[in-house]
């Protein structure tokens, strides 16, 4: 059975919230470890507890990166796509005979769904490439080892 756009928003949304989970315990952590009596400073040399203080920042920065990709994924359309790519659309290219396919979100570059169906972010360079693309035409995708084409097969 193919995935819907429907369901692999819905993974996709499940993937955030997993990250958010662990995100949030990890900013708990260092929080605890900020505030334990052990971390308080022995000697004026001694920046266990600020060294944990930074860390909780960090971790705290990540949780709100995390929600408001929560929400942008949430809010994430499933209806049909236009003729063009653009964000919620599945695309399907023919990179050197090799059918891939791709799911344009704004969260969870690098996560593959269900189908084998790679996120990819407007940012990376694949998302770069298709954005504003239409089938039949060919994406160069800008890469550290120079330039590869993929074509564009399907748009769903």
């Amino acid at each position: 059975m193919k995935a819907t756009r429907s369901d692999l928003r819905r993974e996709l949304l499940a993937a955030a919230e997993a990250a958010l989970a662990t995100a949030r315990a990890a900013h708990a952590a260092a929080v605890e470890g900020a505030t334990h009596s052990e971390a308080k400073a022995e000697n004026d040399k001694d920046t266990r507890g600020l060294e944990q203080s930074y860390l909780a920042r960090g971790h705290a920065a990540r949780v709100e990166e995390l929600e408001a990709a929560l929400l942008t994924v949430a809010g994430l359309s499933v209806a049909k796509p236009g003729p063009r790519v653009a964000l919620g659309a599945v695309v399907t290219v023919d990179d050197d005979g090799a059918t891939t396919r791709y799911y344009l979100a704004p969260w969870g570059g690098g996560v593959t769904l269900a189908g084998g169906i790679a996120v990819v972010t407007p940012t990376a360079p694949i998302g770069r490439a298709l954005v504003g693309k239409a089938v039949g035409d060919v994406a160069e995708v800008h890469r550290p080892g120079g330039i590869r084409e993929i074509e564009i097969v399907a748009i769903d």
